[in-house]
C-alpha cells in the first residue's frame, strides 16, 4: 500500500511539473523569442515565437478587422453624423461667432491688423485717392476727345432741339418786358441821350426836331415792342439759337471753355472724399457696431443652413474619405511596426492573472493525471 501512495505522489509530483511547465512554456513562445535562433546555420523550429512569426498576417487580417466590423461607414453615420452632433456644432459655431466675430473690444481694425494688414485706413485712403485720380483723368481724356453731342445721351439732345423754339419765345418775352418796363424806359432814354450827345450839334438839332427825349423814349418803346412780337423776329431768333446750338455740340468742353484746371478739382474730390468717409474712425468701431443683429442672423439664418450642407457634403463624401484614408493600410502598418516588446506587455498586463490561471490548471491537470497514471500502473 505503501508503495501505491509513494508511486501515486512521484507520478502525480511529476506530471504536475510537466503540465504547469508545458503551459508555461506555451504561454511564453507565443511572444518569445522575437526572432528566429539558429544552430550550425539551422534555423531552431518554433522560433521566433507564434506572434513574431505569424505578425504580418495578424496584421493583416487585423486591418481587415477594422474596416469591415469595427470602422465602417455605418459607424461613422451614427457616431458623427446625428441630430445630437448637428446641434453641437451649430452651438459652438455660435458662441464662437458671438466671442470672437462680434465682440465689443475688437475693432474692424484689429481684424485687419490680424489679417496682416497693419496699415489699413492709410491704404484705402490712397486707393481712394488713386481711383478719384483715375476717374478724373478718364473724364478729362473723354472730354477733351467727344463733343458734346456725344457726351449728352440722345434723349437730352432732343430735349434741347425742342427747348428752342421755347427759349426763344421765353427771350422776346422777357426782352418785352423789360424795355416795357421803368428800368427798361431809363436804359432806353439814357441810350438816346448818350447818342444825341455824342452827335454834338448835330444831336442837338434832332432833339430841337424831334423834341424831348421822352417823347422819343415813347416812340422807341413802341417799335422795340412791335420789332419783339414780330413773328419774324421769333423766326430770326430761333434760327439763330438753332445755328449756334449746332454749332456748339460738335465742339469738345476744352474747345468753348478752354484748358480746365482738373488738378484742384481732383484734389478738392478726393480731400471731400476722405473726410466724409473717415475711413480710420470707422475701422475703429467693433462689427457689432454696425450690425448689432449680426449674429442673431447669423444664429438664426447662416449657422444652421451652413452646418447642414457641411454634414451633408461631409456625408456624402464619407465613403470616399475613408478610402483614401486606407484605414487597412495604416493599421497594418501600424500593427506591422508596433514594438513586440510592448505589445508583450500590454498583452501581458491585461490578461497576466488570466494566463497565471492557465499555468496553474496545467499543474493541476497534470497532478491529476500524474495520479491516475500511478494508479493504472499499479495495477498494471
Amino acid at each position: 500500500m505503501l508503495d501505491l501512495l509513494w508511486k501515486i505522489v512521484v507520478m502525480a509530483v511529476i506530471g504536475s511539473v510537466i503540465g504547469g511547465f508545458t503551459n508555461h512554456i506555451a504561454i511564453k513562445m507565443l511572444f518569445r523569442p522575437l526572432e528566429a535562433k539558429y544552430l550550425f546555420g539551422w534555423r531552431l523550429p518554433f522560433t521566433p515565437g507564434i506572434i513574431p512569426k505569424r505578425r504580418g498576417a495578424i496584421a493583416e487580417q487585423l486591418g481587415k478587422t477594422v474596416v469591415n466590423y469595427l470602422l465602417t461607414p455605418e459607424m461613422f453615420r451614427k457616431k458623427f453624423f446625428n441630430a445630437d452632433n448637428q446641434q453641437k456644432i451649430e452651438a459652438k459655431a455660435n458662441e464662437l461667432i458671438q466671442q470672437y466675430v462680434f465682440a465689443e473690444d475688437k475693432t474692424l481694425n484689429d481684424w485687419l491688423k490680424q489679417a496682416g494688414v497693419a496699415d489699413a485706413p492709410q491704404l484705402i485712403e490712397q486707393k481712394i485717392d488713386t481711383v478719384i485720380d483715375q476717374q478724373v483723368m478718364h473724364f478729362k481724356n473723354v472730354l477733351s476727345k467727344d463733343a458734346i453731342e456725344a457726351l449728352l445721351p440722345p434723349s437730352w439732345t432732343e430735349k434741347v432741339d425742342a427747348k428752342i423754339p421755347e427759349v426763344s419765345s421765353y427771350i422776346l418775352m422777357r426782352g418785352d418786358d423789360y424795355f416795357a418796363s421803368s428800368e427798361g424806359y431809363l436804359t432806353i432814354k439814357g441810350l438816346i441821350d448818350n447818342f444825341l450827345e455824342s452827335k454834338g450839334t448835330l444831336g442837338g438839332m434832332v432833339q430841337m426836331f424831334l423834341g424831348d427825349s421822352d417823347s422819343i423814349v415813347l416812340k422807341v418803346q413802341k417799335e422795340i415792342h412791335n420789332f419783339l412780337v414780330a413773328p419774324g423776329t421769333f423766326n430770326m431768333v430761333n434760327n439763330i439759337l438753332i445755328t449756334e446750338w449746332g454749332k456748339l455740340r460738335v465742339q469738345t468742353v476744352p474747345q468753348i471753355l478752354g484748358d480746365l484746371d482738373f488738378t484742384s478739382v481732383t484734389r478738392n474730390i478726393q480731400s471731400y472724399a476722405k473726410k466724409e468717409l473717415a475711413i480710420e474712425t470707422h475701422l475703429d468701431k467693433p462689427l457689432v457696431h454696425y450690425w448689432p443683429t449680426g449674429a442673431q442672423h447669423l444664429a438664426d439664418k447662416v449657422v444652421p443652413q451652413v452646418v447642414a450642407v457641411g454634414f451633408e457634403k461631409a456625408e456624402a463624401n464619407l465613403e470616399t474619405a475613408i478610402a483614401r484614408l486606407d484605414i487597412e493600410e495604416l493599421v497594418r502598418e501600424q500593427v506591422d511596426t508596433f514594438p513586440l516588446e510592448v505589445l508583450e506587455k500590454l498583452v501581458l498586463g491585461i490578461t497576466g492573472r488570466e494566463l497565471k490561471m492557465i499555468t496553474v490548471l496545467g499543474f493541476v491537470l497534470g497532478g491529476f493525471i500524474g495520479i491516475l497514471q500511478g494508479i493504472i500502473s499499479y495495477f498494471m
